[in-house]
């Protein structure tokens, strides 16, 4: 394989020192504009910080723009679980095991939302789409922008975070950019970055993939294909009702185009989505296990499997599935989808059975009913298992409070967590969620004059819901938190 290959014998040098360009003073630094770090960034800016935010790509987005990853999963729970009958829809490339619910989360999310449904850049959640909103990724970029310019957030753009200083009063994060290293100092720093670049060269403690192994979820290169001819598709599917479930399926067409060594499918069957435009899906069905995101090693490897795989796809979907005899891919990711990488450890670990018994918390900043989604880190096959009917989880603030550490949050999948209760909360409502909260709990820290681990949650929760964030009713009414610690 053409990728390079890290050295048989490891080592490191030493550099010289080098001086950074300051980029000058913020109350609130958030790193990462994906929607965890938009969360923050606006959350925070909405309870008067200043606020700085830093991307390392051109726009705003993360894994929605950048990875392509469509559409956003589910926020809501479920009221009654979904009935299934014979003259049900299932060619609406949407999913169709979602039973009506409510959303649990609301706030900046909603406000996206409103924005993208009036640019006609999504579609709202209903029963109809499973409660998931498929979306426009270039309009999606804009409406951000748009978002972030009316709240006076100060942004700058490709720039990776790479080291945190401690100061006496805050953080100064190094960003490596084209005009060198630049410098930015912050009374609280928020890590968006979905890795925990941040939080880890702050020296908070992590964990990185399942315990038995340390394997982590396999990364995804997501693809847009345009000139689909869904009436075409549909009619395979009402022929072949056993072929196609909702938004996957096409085992026989698969096992044909293997037998002919045509495709290797790295997955079990074959998914896709619709997306606001008729002629177009988003496809996810590219996998490469064995990889982890925070190596450049894995992540060269990873990209250059996926591009091998989508070209199969592609080549398999335009030869062998009807609606695809003229289609062609019209967008592939800027970056694979890396699902799993570090999670950062905090006051309190959420674990897997936190969220199938929809465990209350008194410091509950944010809520999840997305299921226990793990895509197998080995092979093919995915573990679903779902929130319990009509309930919801809760995400305690002591889960975005890194050990070891003050004056820095975390936001979004690299929140503490087991690999478990990862799989849930990792998607992008709720990273943009718990982003709202870290964002909160950031701005109240520096108005009173306090760490973010001496706010109490109620300050936090009262302005959450000020910003019209969703908490579950009488929450504000807790006693001081007495909640189970975390392990270890």
């Amino acid at each position: 394989m053409p990728i390079l290959e890290p050295p048989a014998k490891a080592g490191t040098i030493t550099l010289p020192p080098r001086s950074a360009s300051y980029g000058g003073r913020t109350d609130v630094l958030v790193v990462g504009g994906g929607p965890a770090g938009c969360g923050a960034a606006l959350a925070a800016s909405a309870a008067g910080a200043d606020v700085v935010l830093v991307e390392r790509y051109g726009f705003l987005g993360g894994n929605a723009t950048v990875a392509l990853v469509m559409p956003l999963m589910s926020f809501h729970n479920e009221r009654k679980q979904a009935a299934f009958t014979e003259s049900g829809d299932n060619t609406r490339l949407l999913p169709t095991d979602h039973g009506e619910g409510d959303p649990v989360v609301a706030g900046v999310l909603w406000r996206l939302l409103d924005r993208l449904t009036a640019a006609h850049g999504c579609v709202p959640p209903s029963v109809e789409t499973g409660y998931t909103v498929p979306f426009d990724p270039e309009i999606f970029k804009i409406v951000l922008l748009e978002l972030m310019d009316e709240a006076d957030v100060r942004m700058l753009f490709h720039s990776f975070a790479s080291t945190a200083l401690p100061l006496d009063d805050g953080w100064r994060v190094v960003f490596e950019t084209k005009s060198g290293p630049v410098a930015i100092d912050a009374g609280v720093v928020v890590d968006g970055t979905g890795d925990g670049d941040v939080a880890a060269a702050c020296g908070a403690p992590y964990e990185i993939g399942r315990p038995e192994d340390g394997l982590v979820q396999p990364m995804t290169l997501m693809f847009r294909v345009a000139d689909f001819l869904r009436p075409r598709f549909a009619e395979y599917v009402r022929a072949h009702p056993d072929q196609w479930r909702g938004v996957h399926g096409l085992w026989d067409l698969v096992q044909e185009a293997t037998a002919e060594t045509e495709l290797e499918l790295p997955r079990e069957d074959v998914l896709f989505f619709a997306t606001p435009h008729p002629g177009e899906v988003s496809v996810n069905s590219t996998r490469v296990t064995r990889v982890l995101g925070t190596s450049v090693w894995d992540l060269s490897r990873a990209e250059h499997t996926a591009r091998r795989q989508l070209a199969q796809i592609d080549h398999f979907l335009r030869t062998h599935v009807p609606g695809f005899e003229h289609s062609y891919v019209v967008q592939s990711g800027v970056h694979i989808g890396v699902r799993e990488t570090r999670r950062v450890l905090g006051d309190y670990q959420l674990t897997g059975h936190d969220i199938l018994a929809a465990r209350p918390f008194p410091d509950a900043v944010a809520h999840g009913a997305y299921p226990i989604d793990i895509h197998n880190p080995e092979g093919t096959g995915t573990l679903l298992k779902r929130v319990p009917t009509g309930h919801f989880y809760d995400i305690p603030l002591r889960c975005l409070l890194p050990r070891h550490t003050d004056r820095l949050l975390v936001a979004g999948r690299c929140i503490s967590g087991t690999h478990v209760a990862h799989s849930s909360y990792r998607v992008m409502p709720i990273a943009m969620a718990t982003g709202q909260a870290a964002g909160t709990c950031a701005a109240l820290a520096l108005r009173d004059g306090r760490s973010p681990r001496d706010v109490p949650h109620r300050l936090v929760q009262r302005e959450l819901l000020r910003q019209g964030a969703h908490l579950r009713t009488g929450i504000t009414d807790s006693d001081h938190v007495r909640g189970p610690k975390a392990e270890g």
